[in-house]
């Protein structure tokens, strides 16, 4: 039934069809026992695929990864297709509407997706009501990233308002610092702009009662050496983990044609093309660091042998985007039945 639903989907631009697909999640909820038939269908229990991670119990090691439920609006609906977890952003302090459209491609030959968004969110205070509005019934991270026009030098201010506004609405934090889609946003993984947020965002945390883990989400693209000086920094200041990885721009090895992937130009890559790149970068920070740092593996896991792969590999969580889209929500029971 999803290759014809999704026929339908992708013979609308990729933005619109995100938006028609979010209204019919939406209308589901409304149709009597619409929502417990969905858990009845893509709902996998079983307690051995359970796992504590960053003092967390999570009932299954696969989340939702940031981007699709951008605003905080939809996660109870989405929590219904077996998600162990969901993260919800990247949150911004103020609205910004992101860049011009079109923004969003698919590359369909590759199961591929390629996004210069550049962060469109309703700004933190929205996310904060939607929460406050309807209590989560899953694990909740929030992904919080500066404002477009935010300076370097400033970005620390942006990721306190995002992360103290959240702090009593998430279960966990992940600091985006990786976005291709925002100028210069990258610069914030070197170890100066990073050194200066984690600080911030460290010290803040002290003041709260409760605890809430902090990740930081890498670029797949930054260098082993700067890798190194990354897992240094989380080590010694008491990060969390690290999330591996955020979308390429990379585009050896893709099946579309040059012409199509002139027409797009910049944006990150998401989708299968990424696996090996996520992997890799896994594996590394998994030896590098004798596995005491965990890690949120996400990036082109499109099968649940991949999903596995990636588990028996160093990751502690992972994380699907581009394979919900292209192989529909029936791929998380595929891929908890076969981790199991």
């Amino acid at each position: 039934m999803y290759k014809i639903i999704r026929a339908i989907l992708f013979s609308f631009s990729a933005e619109t069809a995100h938006k028609l697909t979010f209204k019919l999640l939406r209308i589901l909820a409304y149709i009597p026992f619409g929502r417990q038939l969905a858990r009845l269908f893509y709902c996998y229990k079983n307690p051995n695929l359970s796992r504590e991670v960053f003092g967390i119990n999570f009932k299954n090691p696969i989340g939702l990864a940031a981007g699709l439920d951008k605003n905080g609006d939809y996660y109870n609906d989405l929590a219904n297709f077996g998600f162990g977890f969901i993260e919800i952003g990247s949150v911004t302090p103020n609205p910004q509407s992101g860049n011009l459209k079109p923004r969003l491609f698919r590359l369909v030959s590759d199961e591929a997706i390629i996004n210069r968004m550049g962060i469109n969110n309703n700004g933190v205070k929205y996310m904060v009501n939607s929460l406050r509005k309807e209590h989560p019934n899953i694990i909740i991270g929030g992904n919080i990233a500066k404002g477009t026009n935010t300076n370097n030098d400033l970005a620390g201010k942006d990721y306190e308002k995002c992360f103290s506004l959240l702090y009593n609405f998430v279960d966990y934090f992940v600091l985006n610092v990786s976005c291709p889609n925002v100028e210069n946003l990258t610069e914030l993984q070197s170890i100066d702009n990073l050194s200066t947020i984690i600080d911030r965002i460290l010290t803040l945390r002290r003041y709260f009662d409760d605890y809430r883990p902090i990740i930081i989400k890498l670029s797949p693209d930054i260098s082993n050496k700067l890798l190194d000086e990354i897992i240094e920094l989380a080590l010694i200041s008491g990060i969390d983990g690290i999330m591996a990885s955020n979308t390429t721009l990379d585009r050896e090895g893709l099946k579309a044609d040059k012409e199509r992937l002139d027409f797009i130009g910049k944006g990150g890559l998401s989708g299968a093309p990424l696996y090996n790149k996520s992997l890799q970068m896994v594996k590394y920070i998994h030896k590098k660091t004798n596995g005491l740092l965990p890690i949120i593996a996400v990036g082109g896991i499109h099968t649940p042998q991949q999903a596995k792969e990636m588990l028996n590999s160093g990751a502690s969580l992972i994380q699907i985007y581009s394979s919900f889209i292209y192989e529909g929500p029936g791929i998380v029971k595929k891929m908890l039945k076969y981790i199991k």
